[in-house]
């Protein structure tokens, strides 16, 4: 009504600017009142008034029913507010959303794994109702929220925070090697109302490895904790698990992250850097996280003087001869020829990651030739990746698998490779690090160059399994990820067992399309399983679901959305002839005004 209103007022102006005091005469008075309707419609269709009433729809109500609710508070009744508000809303009908959206009217206790809006959202903006949400405020997704039809609106019950600390991640390597140091990398998150101080412990199956003290945490501060330990025993699969152990903490089931790991006797990758920088750290990292292979890697940081990866012990020349020697994959950086001919030495995958001895300006990478890395290559974002330094010159291989450009007629190959008798790669670049350390794109290109030639150099052999789990840790209500092993078959079967007093077991089938090397299998319930599949087996672990860690609330109490509802008044400018009328009443008037002999 308001902008009706203005709109008359509007049309009122006009026909006074127009006409004057001459719009009160009877000659002029029918002139000024169609000039002041037509200004009148014109108003309204710029405002965009509104054509008729909004009829008042009954809301959807949906209720989060994530594990959130009850994350360490037994006895808060914000669950069961939020229960009762859903049935006085909803007319005793309302959804539940989470791991999925369903019609849910128990009074059962939340027990889903996520906390997702999409399918809300979905089904909300496909009917134009508009949505109630209920929730404890913590969405995985709270910037769909805006995408909800006009009127909705968000219910936030939250508990009283209690103390809690929570291990949020564990970034640690998924095959270890008996007798060298372990370096692990673990996130401590604080609760709404902080932390205690305590304890936290990395421990292979019962064994600790390594342990440190922490201090009492600020409300949901993180703390970045690097342990190192050395493995023992023979080889073996088992688990990695880091522990949180302090005085008040109100939840324990987010006290421990595992991560299934393999335990090998063997170094199956020798790294060797005669000039340790970022390229060859980062290297190491990929070499390790991309191909599983226990990776052992040795620095030379003064002429003689040899340091291992990690603990930077000291290393005698001849033994990192000797892992060069044997291992079946072998990585040179820097000086290439450190130990004489590289290819004599070795019997191998060999890499020779060998930069330019002088800085060569800026180059481009801008192509990916056909060759055995092409499709994982071909996508790479040329056009927004950091400069690097290239060698003058490299070998003629079999193939060329990147090439960079400095200007129209300036070309340079950094990376050739040959396929027989035995794999070989030579990458004549420096400053690749800066593709990972930029994040986003370039740090995805980082890894699809690194990950795709290491890869290829361990031609499929990475692991004599058809597939392992991928090196990451896994959560109750996420997929679990495999990695493809030495298999070429696009279909693997797997047998997982639990752990448990039931021995439930599961047979999955993996799919990896189109040559991918990641494939996923349904969620599981947290625990511990026994993996069985060709040529060996494996151990994955569940964790608990994220909802039990502790985070900020994403969402406030108040009106959400602005996408149409159904109930919406009909808008002016949906009315067509509307805009017809506007042109007849400026014409009309334009006609008599003529006849009237005005201009």
């Amino acid at each position: 009504m308001l902008l009706w209103i203005l709109a008359l007022l509007i049309g009122l102006a006009v026909a006074v600017l127009q006409y004057g005091r001459a719009a009160l005469t009877p000659r002029s008075a029918p002139l000024a009142a169609l000039r002041m309707l037509a200004a009148i419609v014109v108003a309204a269709l710029l405002l965009d008034a509104p054509a008729g009433r909004a009829r008042i729809i009954a809301p959807d109500v949906a209720l989060d029913a994530s594990m959130s609710w009850l994350r360490g508070a037994p006895a808060c009744a914000s669950w069961r507010e939020a229960l009762d508000s859903a049935a006085r809303i909803g007319g005793g009908s309302w959804m539940r959303f989470g791991d999925s959206l369903r019609m849910d009217t128990r009074r059962g206790e939340p027990v889903d794994r996520r906390s997702s809006l999409r399918a809300v959202v979905d089904r909300a903006t496909g009917a134009g109702r508009p949505v109630v949400l209920i929730t404890d405020g913590e969405l995985d997704d709270p910037e769909l929220m805006t995408t909800l039809p006009r009127g909705s609106r968000a219910i936030v019950r939250r508990c009283a925070p209690g103390a809690d600390v929570a291990v949020a991640t564990l970034d640690a390597p998924r095959t270890l090697l008996a007798g060298d140091s372990v370096s692990t990398r673990v996130t401590l998150v604080a609760g709404g109302a902080g932390a205690p101080a305590g304890r936290l412990e990395l421990r292979l199956d019962d064994a600790v490895l390594a342990f440190e003290n922490f201090p009492v945490l600020e409300p949901f501060a993180e703390r970045a904790t690097a342990l190192r330990g050395v493995v023992t025993g023979a080889e073996r699969v088992g688990v990695l698990r880091a522990i949180v152990r302090a005085s008040g903490d109100r939840e324990p089931r987010n006290d421990t992250l595992s991560l299934g790991v393999d335990v090998s006797r063997a170094a199956a990758a020798v790294f060797v850097s005669t000039a340790p920088d970022y390229d060859a750290r980062e290297a190491v990292a990929v070499l390790r996280g991309v191909t599983a292979l226990p990776t052992r890697a040795y620095y030379r940081v003064a002429p003689g003087a040899w340091r291992t990866d990690g603990t930077l012990a000291r290393v005698a020349e001849s033994d990192v001869i000797d892992a060069v020697r044997g291992a079946p994959f072998v990585v040179i950086h820097g000086d290439t020829g450190i130990f004489g001919a590289p290819r004599a030495l070795t019997h191998g995958a060999l890499l020779l990651f060998a930069p330019p001895l002088t800085d060569q300006g800026e180059w481009y990478a801008s192509a990916a030739p056909p060759s055995p890395l092409a499709p994982a290559l071909a996508a790479l974002p040329f056009d927004s990746l950091p400069p690097l330094s290239v060698a003058p010159t490299l070998p003629h291989g079999d193939w060329q698998g990147l090439v960079a450009h400095r200007a129209a007629e300036d070309r340079r190959v950094a990376l050739v490779g040959w396929d027989a008798p035995r794999h070989i790669a030579v990458l004549g670049a420096a400053g690749l690090w800066r593709w990972r350390f930029r994040g986003g794109v370039r740090a995805d290109a980082y890894d699809a160059l690194l990950g795709s030639l290491f890869d290829w150099l361990a031609a499929g052999r990475s692991d004599r399994r058809a597939a392992v789990p991928a090196a990451e840790t896994v959560r109750a209500g996420e997929p679990v990820r495999w990695r493809r092993g030495a298999s070429g078959d696009s279909l693997v079967r797997i047998t997982i067992t639990r752990r448990s007093a039931t021995g439930r077991v599961y047979s999955v089938m993996l799919h990896f399309s189109d040559g991918a090397t990641i494939a996923e299998s349904p969620a599981l319930a947290p625990g511990v399983y026994d993996v069985t599949l060709d040529a060996g087996s494996a151990v994955l672990a569940v964790n608990v679901s994220r909802e039990l860690v502790p985070r900020r609330a994403t969402v406030r109490g108040g009106a959400v959305g602005g996408a149409a509802a159904v109930g919406d008044a009909p808008s002016t400018r949906e009315l067509g002839w509307l805009y017809l009328v506007a042109v007849i009443l400026l014409s009309v008037e334009w006609i008599l005004r003529r006849k009237a002999g005005m201009r």
